[in-house]
């Protein structure tokens, strides 16, 4: 399927062309939303959506129990393109696979944890009621602290916001899953995820350096370089 607006395959300005490089070094292609979103935008809302994702790390809830979350999110807003990169980060954070396959049967799966069976009632009535019950709500708080469930409150609602740029520009899957065996097995990829870690965590690093902190021009010439856009 195509997408609403055309991707931008040689985008304008040294920034953005150094993320399309440094992405396609490390994903082994440069990503339909950055092509067709983030390009048309200035650096400063790929570097919001970067810092979204940053801020999983300050979360106590576990790395695999987050990405369950997201999945689930991703699965009932149908963003193939956020449901393919969760599983790609998932793979690449040797997730158990068996436990994102059994999503959909979560309820009676005993893959899954009643503390994680609770969580994923709350996340799957928010997402698709857009409110939730007391009981619902109840359950999950014999479970989680108040910390936690506002963290998992927090993951739906960031959640949304990367469903519906893609969706609302008709992107879909970007079969990553596919490039990652294609490139290289995943035990020599250069920069290994930790469990939990987003993508966006390597897609975003130019975008977010500070005024002082950016590369060398020679660093920029030579991932231009690497990657043809020079």
């Amino acid at each position: 399927m195509h997408t609403f607006l055309p991707p931008i395959e040689k985008p304008t300005g040294l920034m953005k062309k150094l993320v399309f490089a440094m992405t396609r070094r490390q994903v082994g292609k440069v990503l339909t939303p950055l092509k067709v979103f983030t390009a048309r935008l200035p650096l400063r809302f790929g570097q919001f959506y970067a810092k979204v994702s940053q801020l999983d790390k300050k979360l106590l809830l576990s790395p695999e129990t987050a990405l369950l979350i997201r999945q689930q999110v991703a699965r009932l807003n149908v963003c193939s393109f956020c449901i393919d990169i969760g599983r790609w980060a998932a793979i690449k954070a040797s997730v158990d696979q068996a436990k994102l396959d059994a999503l959909g049967q979560y309820s009676t799966s005993p893959l899954f944890t009643d503390a994680e069976r609770a969580a994923l009632d709350y996340v799957t009535e928010l997402t698709k009621e857009k409110k939730v019950e007391q009981k619902t709500f109840a359950r999950m708080s014999d479970y989680y602290s108040e910390r936690v469930i506002c963290e998992i409150v927090w993951l739906v609602a960031s959640e949304h916001l990367y469903n519906m740029t893609n969706i609302g520009l008709n992107i879909h899957s970007d079969g990553l899953c596919d490039v990652i065996k294609e490139v290289r097995p995943i035990s020599e990829a250069p920069k290994r995820l930790r469990q939990g870690q987003r993508l966006d965590d390597l897609l975003f690093p130019a975008i977010c350096l500070s005024r002082r902190s950016r590369p060398t021009p020679n660093a920029f010439r030579m991932a231009l370089r690497f990657d043809g856009l020079a």
